[in-house]
């Protein structure tokens, strides 16, 4: 990973107003992945509009890392049923078309 694709902890937490515990938090509970440099926390880029939504879910919605947790995980099963759905609906195509041929 390349350091221009990382953003330091410490500069979201001011910019979003939080605090860096939180930042702790959604680690431990795989939410959040960090690097840690020379003693610096760091944020890969690709992950800051996910962590922008945990923000939201947490300081705007008030809801608490357990249920941030859970909101997540079934988030990711939906989002892979939604992915087998479309998956069958092509299979179920390409074997009408066999059908109509």
């Amino acid at each position: 990973m390349q350091d221009e694709s990382l953003i330091p902890a410490s500069e979201l937490c001011v910019h979003h107003k939080i605090e860096m515990s939180f930042i702790y938090s959604l680690q431990e509970f795989g939410l959040l992945e960090m690097v840690n440099r020379e003693e610096t926390i760091f944020i890969p880029t690709e992950q800051l509009n996910e962590l922008e939504k945990l923000i939201r879910m947490h300081y705007e919605l008030n809801i608490n890392m357990e249920g941030i947790d859970v909101i997540c995980h079934l988030l990711k099963r939906i989002e892979a049923t939604q992915q087998e759905l479309n998956q069958l609906r092509n299979q179920l195509k390409f074997f009408q078309s066999f059908e109509n041929s």
